[in-house]
C-alpha cells in the first residue's frame, strides 16, 4: 500500500510558480504550497505473497488496485 500525490497536479502547480517568477514575482514572496489530494494504491499480488489480508473496505476505497 502507498499514498502518493497526483503528479499532473504537482506539475501544474510548478508551472504556476514558474509563470509568476517569469512575470517578476520574487521567489521569496511566493507562498509554500503542499499537496491537498493524495491517492491510495494497493498491490494485492504482493500482499498475497506476504500472507497479508487486505480488508475489502480498504480495497474499495483505493484509487488504484494492482492484482
Amino acid at each position: 500500500m502507498a499514498y502518493y500525490v497526483d503528479e499532473p497536479t504537482l506539475l501544474r502547480a510548478a508551472a504556476v510558480y514558474v509563470d509568476r517568477i517569469l512575470k517578476g514575482t520574487r521567489p521569496s514572496d511566493l507562498p509554500v504550497q503542499q499537496p491537498s489530494i493524495f491517492k491510495l494504491a494497493i498491490n494485492l499480488k504482493v500482499a498475497k505473497a506476504l500472507g497479508l489480508a487486505v480488508p475489502s473496505t480498504v480495497i474499495a476505497r483505493a484509487d488504484e488496485v494492482v492484482e
